[in-house]
């Protein structure tokens, strides 16, 4: 009975042992991957408002303006009661928003002599409609005079940047050549390069960074919301373009300014990038950014893209498109006053739950064009100068194929390629 009792304890203290050595080896694994997971983690992205210690030396001791709205900010640590518009309330829609502030209230802090905020299309606190017009004033928090960069006064007069030693600019951009902040970037740097101040651009991701696509704009069709001959896509960052700008000599009599810019760190333009808060108030979320430049053709026709509703650039419809079984109809609310079609029953299609797209999209515009009850009034003036050209119009109406049309942008964009390339950052 004593061997078998020996054997017995035996045996169980040799299962135990194995057991522990077992439980020992799964900790030191467990300990060693989330090293691992540690030390392979991406690095975050820090945009240039972000890489700070770049560029405040640059504003020391100097009398400083800055270019900037709602979207000029810097991640800070801990609680900061979160960004807000001009009536209070919340603009930061993704979790996180708290924990940022104004570049503006930064620069304060850090003693920077801040003269001037001028603000682009939709103000400074980023609340104005498309194409409203913006009037001067002073912000309300800081007593900093605010300068408006829209309507008539697009470029800086030489007694608004009397006194400036250095402009800042900070906005941040989606990648479409119709979003007007990087026409407000041409003409920044044009009243730079006249009055020869030097300027300073913090740079920022572009969410649709890695897509270059569309037809490249015609210079009889150029305008404030297309002013270079680029694609709709332009894949580039808002640091990236002004270097084109400045390089390609497109400033007025093909001056250029003294122009730096303050690169984010730890990115790549073929990241994905959540804003942390909308960069005008009819792009509300990451789907809206993504589907922006492929729907934004519908403002050139007799079709809602949504705005008036919670799902702008989501959605589209029109009351002579048939009724597929999802409707919506425009009302008036934030950034959309007086929304196309307001008030009608509108049929259409819901994207707001669509796969990503990663090209300019037509799918959607050349469906709503062949299903629309009278194709003679589908398509207004306007549509010409969002698509810089007359071709794509013609296209559609004489019913060439989506590949066809993508065809005939190919040499143009293989020659954009080209030249971009040397503007490239990242």
């Amino acid at each position: 009975m004593i061997s078998n009792l020996v054997f017995k304890n035996t045996v169980l203290f040799s299962v135990l042992l194995m057991l522990s050595c077992g439980a020992s080896q799964m900790k030191e694994q467990r300990a060693k991957s989330k090293e691992d997971v540690v030390e392979n983690a991406t690095p975050e992205i820090k945009t240039g408002a972000d890489n700070f210690d770049t560029y405040l030396p640059l504003l020391k001791g100097k009398k400083v303006g800055i270019v900037t709205n709602q979207t000029g900010i810097i991640k800070v640590a801990g609680n900061t009661g979160g960004i807000k518009n001009d009536k209070g309330e919340y603009v930061g829609e993704y979790e996180g928003a708290e924990h940022y502030i104004s570049i503006v209230d930064f620069l304060l802090d850090q003693k920077i002599n801040l003269q001037k905020i001028f603000a682009p299309e939709h103000g400074f606190r980023g609340t104005a409609d498309a194409g409203e017009h913006v009037v001067d004033g002073k912000d309300s928090k800081t007593g900093l005079p605010i300068i408006s960069l829209y309507g008539d006064n697009k470029k800086p007069k030489p007694e608004q940047l009397a006194g400036i030693d250095v402009l800042v600019f900070d906005l941040q951009d989606v990648g479409a050549r119709f979003y007007t902040y990087i026409s407000s970037l041409h003409y920044v740097m044009e009243a730079c390069a006249e009055n020869n101040i030097q300027l300073i651009i913090l740079d920022r991701p572009n969410p649709n960074g890695s897509i270059v696509d569309g037809p490249i704009l015609e210079k009889e069709f150029s305008s404030f919301i297309g002013m270079h001959t680029i694609p709709t896509l332009h894949g580039m960052t808002i640091g990236e373009y002004g270097q084109m700008i400045n390089g390609e000599k497109w400033l007025k009599n093909g001056i250029q300014c003294k122009l730096t810019v303050v690169p984010c760190l730890n990115y790549k333009r073929e990241m994905f990038y959540s804003l942390p808060v909308k960069p005008s108030p009819n792009l509300p979320n990451d789907q809206a950014i993504n589907l922006y430049a492929s729907l934004c053709f519908f403002e050139g026709t007799n079709v809602s893209l949504g705005r008036g509703t919670n799902k702008q650039f989501q959605i589209y419809g029109s009351p002579d498109l048939p009724n597929s079984g999802f409707s919506f109809t425009p009302m008036p609310n934030e950034g959309a006053k007086e929304p196309p079609l307001k008030g009608k029953l509108c049929y259409g299609e819901d994207l707001s739950n669509a796969p990503k797209v990663h090209q300019l999209e037509l799918k959607w515009l050349i469906k709503a064009y062949n299903e629309t009850t009278d194709k003679s009034k589908f398509f207004t003036p306007f549509f010409t100068k969002l698509a810089g050209t007359k071709k794509l119009q013609q296209q559609i109406e004489a019913g060439t194929s989506e590949a066809d049309i993508r065809k005939s942008w190919e040499k143009g964009l293989n020659d954009f390629k080209v030249m971009r390339k040397k503007y490239l950052i990242y």
